[in-house]
């Protein structure tokens, strides 16, 4: 199947990649309209009018960086943001592991200094402070980075760029670890954002940076992981040839099961050979065709069988009489909910650890939010897993449903009621 080409799409009309600037026309996955995935209401919005943007992913001909369109601002997406990832256990876990290997590997002491690009709310970076070594965050989200500070880590409440890295390193702030955790997807300015790391980046330093990996969004089915939040979807290729642009070097990577299949890519200034990982990564994508934009094509069907299938699943234990709750409000979730129409006629409600969502409403579908314990209070026949990539954790916790017969339901890469 070739790759559909957005109506009049001409070089005149067409938007530009963020990466190379090349004319966007080739479409990767069309999901309709939906909601700021983070855009959770109060009961008196539920009357109001909500804004609705195209989820309209287009990959370059060029570079092949898969992309949105930056529909909005992200001043007003992230200067106040509804995620924490300290209530996650198993990312506070990967967290705490990453700081002690880094600790290890670089040789960080006293005297380094290790920045956190949108280091939320101090998740990561209060391990290296217990360990002593000076660390600074930035975020543009004032309510994480008060709860960061809360934790004894220094936060900055600023977008990341390459003024306030100018800033920080003429100051004699220049970083022996950067660390940027899925951030560089929500990134509207790439190329400033990078440069700014090799500016900030002293000359030895190292810059860790973790994405969802393109390769398993696509083999995994992940869409539900594009939102307005992610402007950006990164195979291997096109992250070599983003830090490539900005005389940085991929010397090594490493895939991680976080997130559906993440990648670790460091990162430094010039100095020699890179590890093997690198030649290997990038001949495993050109092998599966990801070098290429015929690599691409096929996505936007797929999609659309999986959710021909979830809807399949819900509306046939609907029919049973089944009462179906979900657990989690992430973004995803969101994005899964409104491409599939799935709203309170299929889904009762459904709950999240974080007390900043209790009361709210999601965006789009208007499902409610509780605290976890509706679930013990309800007894619902099944409950639909929305942060899939979380299964595990979240299916110890909820064991106890089976105390009255409940199954858990998760929706991707196929949908699945689990034994």
């Amino acid at each position: 199947m070739r790759l559909t080409l957005p109506a009049e799409a001409d070089a005149a009309s067409a938007p530009t990649c963020r990466l190379c600037g090349a004319a966007l026309r080739h479409t990767f996955v069309d999901l309709g309209m939906s909601p700021l995935c983070e855009s959770f209401l109060a009961a008196d919005e539920l009357d109001g009018m909500e804004p609705f943007y195209p989820l309209h992913v287009l990959v370059c001909g060029e570079c092949l960086l898969v992309q949105l369109q930056a529909y909005v601002d992200a001043s007003e997406i992230f200067r106040e943001y509804a995620y924490f990832s300290s209530y996650s256990t198993s990312w506070v876990d990967h967290a705490r592991t990453y700081a002690e290997q880094m600790t290890d590997r670089l040789g960080l002491d006293g005297e380094s200094l290790v920045v956190e690009l949108a280091s939320n709310d101090g998740y990561l970076l209060q391990h290296f402070v217990a360990h002593g070594i000076p660390s600074l965050g930035i975020d543009p989200a004032a309510n994480v980075a008060e709860a960061a500070r809360a934790r004894g880590v220094e936060t900055l409440v600023e977008f990341f760029d390459t003024r306030l890295a100018s800033e920080l390193a003429d100051g004699g702030r220049r970083a022996d670890l950067i660390v940027a955790n899925n951030v560089l997807a929500q990134v509207p300015s790439l190329n400033d954002f990078v440069e700014g790391m090799r500016i900030l980046l002293a000359p030895s330093g190292t810059a860790t940076i973790e994405v969802p990996h393109l390769v398993r969004l696509v083999e995994g089915l992940q869409f539900d992981t594009i939102y307005h939040e992610h402007y950006s979807y990164f195979s291997f290729h096109t992250l070599v040839e983003l830090f490539g642009r900005h005389e940085l070097e991929v010397f090594d990577v490493e895939e991680l099961p976080s997130h559906g299949g993440s990648l670790r890519v460091f990162v430094r200034h010039p100095q020699g050979a890179p590890e093997p990982a690198v030649e290997t990564l990038l001949a495993a994508e050109r092998d599966a065709g990801y070098a290429e934009l015929a690599g691409y094509a096929g996505f936007g069907a797929r999609v659309a069988e999986t959710k021909w299938r979830l809807l399949e699943l819900l509306i046939g234990l609907r029919r049973d009489g089944a009462r179906i709750a979900g657990y989690g409000a992430p973004g995803k979730g969101n994005t899964l909910l409104n491409y599939c129409g799935i709203r309170t006629d299929l889904l009762d409600y459904t709950v999240d650890r974080n007390p900043l969502k209790h009361g709210r409403f999601l965006p789009g579908t208007h499902v409610p939010i509780h605290p976890p314990e509706r679930i013990a209070e309800t007894r619902p026949d099944y409950v639909l897993i929305l942060p899939w990539n979380l299964k595990r954790e979240i299916a110890a916790q909820l064991e106890y449903v089976r105390d009255w017969g409940g199954r858990l339901v998760v929706p991707i890469p196929e949908p699945e009621v689990l034994p």
